[in-house]
């Protein structure tokens, strides 16, 4: 072989290779660039499935407030958890863990001052009796399962995300192009537990 050939051929080598690792960062980036897109609509389905329930709650919250004698702290405090819920916004373009604990602290405190607002009810038959009532209570119902269908959309996203960026050789990529792992959705703590329930017949 002649002297001449061997750089023409190691150039060649490092251009094929070159191309090679160039097609493979380029089909990476774009797939991960899609995959972190569709997690990002998906918790914007996640947010915009608690701004329904927010809105709901607001008209629940002025049917409520009709009863004369409704009790008032307990309304005072969906109000309250309602207005923390609705200031507490992430930012879909920067996710964090920290952020998404804040979020669904916040909304966990929302849920059950709206619980405790729901079972209060029972005691006043003109409010069980309220048409409006009826129809705003069983939106909620069917905007709560809303909730989780779209919580678990984001988290198969996300897992979809993760899995993309963490294999390898596409985790060396995802330095590169400065991809990091995304936070998913739990279960509020305490909720693996299955509530201790009585039953007191005097």
């Amino acid at each position: 072989m002649k002297k001449w050939l061997i750089p023409l051929l190691i150039v060649g080598v490092l251009v094929f290779f070159g191309i090679i690792i160039f097609s493979w960062s380029v089909r990476f980036n774009n797939t991960a660039v899609t995959y972190e897109a569709n997690a990002k609509t998906a918790w914007s389905n996640v947010e915009s499935s608690y701004q329904r329930r927010n809105d709901l709650i607001g008209n629940l919250v002025k049917t409520v407030q009709g009863a004369a004698d409704f009790e008032r702290e307990t309304l005072r405090e969906v109000i309250e958890a309602r207005s923390k819920a609705t200031s507490t916004t992430i930012d879909a373009n920067n996710l964090s863990a920290e952020q998404l604990a804040e979020f669904q602290q916040a909304q966990s405190g929302l849920s059950s001052a709206l619980s405790r607002l729901l079972v209060t009810v029972e005691r006043y038959p003109e409010l069980r009796a309220n048409q409006n009532f009826l129809e705003l209570q069983s939106q909620l119902e069917g905007t709560e399962n809303r909730i989780n269908v779209a919580r678990d959309r984001f988290n198969e996203a996300v897992n979809t995300y993760d899995i993309h960026i963490k294999k390898f050789p596409n985790s060396l990529f995802a330095g590169w192009f400065g991809f990091d792992e995304m936070p998913r959705y739990e279960a509020d703590a305490g909720s693996e537990n299955a509530p201790d329930v009585n039953f007191e017949f005097d």
